[in-house]
């Protein structure tokens, strides 16, 4: 601290000067001090205090160690108060995952047949999208809504609606029914469905349909991208963090009829090659009963995006192309923009969450390059130190394999990612969360352990949130999980290796 920083006193007790020292003491601790300061912080810097007065020679009167006494109590309390207000944790109670019905598969050979017969789709078109969804990583099980399995697809609103309801409806219903709930008792509710967004919208769809309270708070996301269940539940951790005692339900979903693409463009055919149904629902609630009987606690949310720069905006865009049919362009700069992305929220994420050990090694790799060891590598940070379960982005296997190279990852801990694109494909913002059922059913999460889900998409923006397992959760993993009669066949050892993506 700067000796100079307390004003030069004259050696006598006047109430100017006291009040002076009180003033400048304070202001040196609320400069040096936040809320997350400890005890001995705080000592630590009242020591500083000390030596300070020591310095300007007023250790001979006690009422100058007495104010620096009442300073500390005084900031102490104010820290006390401020963790007494501090909003209460977000709790996951449950989750529920959809799976469509078995006449709804679609294998690589009937895909082919049915690509063949619709009569917008040249031979050049359905020979491209055999090739892509035969090197995806899709397996021969993965689904298509109904009205996609028609002759030639039926893509117009009515059809988007009963499809929207096929997969909301009963997914209301089996996590109401976990968590002994009535749709009455839910205070916030968010969807969010990129490629559709109907008036009434989707939510407003299951507020009618359940029946739900006039005072509901309701919400609808559209146009986010495979990055929306990330964003909703940090959206819905804001509004708890101002709304107490409520339940919150999130629900990511994706309506294919409605994102299929009937042209020629190749840019433009490759969604209809990754994406797959899938939708999941969670419900949240920052009760503090909730801690004995919830799975996970949600530790942290960040968000970062790069739509400010044109280049990375428009590598993926929803566009129509020469013949006015509308589709979503992805262009090669896609996986460069998302490196770009990933880097640049890992980095920020790391600082928050990474263990002191780990940031050190990277800091005195740095300055050994720099100043000592040219050739010398720099030490990129383990977060698998801090994170024991990853959720990342079911885009392909490309992008997997090149996120687990950023983050130091092996075949494990990409397991749940690359078996859940083989199994289901790419659910959009739903993923994560037959990633997370798929590492339940194998019975990997532990309490205590960290699970970090990673989302990613058009924009382009990046969102991720941090849980801890808050109990046991062994015993109930398999109940109405979409892996149930499927798990013991998995991993498959074709698709698990980060080399093939």
């Amino acid at each position: 601290m700067d000796p100079l920083s307390l004003p030069k006193l004259k050696q006598h007790n006047s109430l100017s000067n006291i009040i002076a020292i009180f003033l400048s003491t304070m202001a040196m601790l609320s400069k040096n001090l936040h809320s997350t300061s400890t005890p001995l912080q705080l000592l630590l810097v009242l020591l500083s205090l000390q030596r300070l007065f020591l310095f300007q020679q007023w250790n001979w009167n006690p009422i100058f160690h007495l104010l620096l006494l009442s300073c500390f109590f005084l900031v102490y309390v104010l820290r006390v108060g401020a963790l007494a207000f501090k909003p209460p944790s977000v709790y996951l109670v449950d989750y529920s995952c959809f799976k469509p019905p078995s006449t709804c598969q679609l294998p690589l050979s009937r895909f082919i047949q049915h690509a063949s017969s619709i009569i917008s789709f040249d031979s050049q078109s359905v020979e491209f999208m055999a090739k892509i969804v035969a090197s995806s990583g899709l397996s021969e099980q993965t689904y298509l809504p109904p009205a996609l399995l028609s002759s030639p697809p039926k893509t117009h609103q009515r059809e988007y609606i009963k499809e929207a309801e096929m997969i909301l409806l009963p997914l209301m219903d089996d996590l109401l029914t976990k968590a002994k709930l009535s749709p009455r008792d839910i205070d916030i509710l968010l969807v969010h469905c990129s490629a559709f967004c109907p008036s009434p919208s989707l939510s407003s769809i299951i507020v009618n349909k359940y029946s739900m309270r006039s005072d509901v708070k309701s919400f609808n996301l559209s146009g986010m991208g495979c990055s929306a269940g990330a964003i909703g539940i940090d959206l819905a951790q804001n509004l708890l963090k101002t709304n107490n005692n409520c339940y919150a339900i999130v629900i990511s979903t994706e309506i294919l009829s409605a994102g299929w693409y009937s042209g020629h463009e190749r840019s433009k055919l490759l969604i209809n090659c990754l994406f797959r149904m899938g939708s999941a629902a969670l419900l949240l609630t920052n009760r503090k009963e909730a801690s004995k009987t919830s799975k996970y606690r949600l530790i942290r949310t960040l968000r970062t995006q790069t739509a400010f720069d044109d280049k990375a905006y428009l590598t993926a865009i929803r566009e129509e192309d020469d013949d006015g049919k509308l589709g979503v362009t992805i262009n090669k700069g896609l996986l460069p923009a998302a490196g770009e992305l990933l880097r640049s929220h890992m980095t920020i994420l790391g600082l928050k969450i990474l263990p002191l050990t780990e940031k050190l090694k990277h800091v005195v790799s740095v300055i050994r390059k720099k100043f000592k060891d040219k050739e010398g590598e720099i030490y990129m940070p383990s977060f698998k130190t801090a994170i024991q379960h990853f959720c990342l982005p079911t885009s392909g296997r490309a992008l997997i394999g090149e996120i687990a190279k950023g983050l130091n990852l092996d075949g494990r801990d990409v397991e749940a990612s690359l078996m859940t694109l083989h199994r289901f494909g790419n659910q959009s913002s739903s993923s994560m969360w037959y990633e997370l059922a798929y590492m339940e059913a194998k019975e990997r999460v532990k309490k205590g352990d960290k699970v970090l889900m990673l989302g990613m998409g058009t924009g382009p923006k990046c969102c991720s949130c941090v849980w801890e397992c808050v109990r046991p959760i062994a015993g109930d993993s398999n109940k109405n999980s979409p892996w149930r009669d499927c798990i013991h066949l998995y991993p498959v050892e074709a698709v698990s290796s980060i080399s093939q993506t």
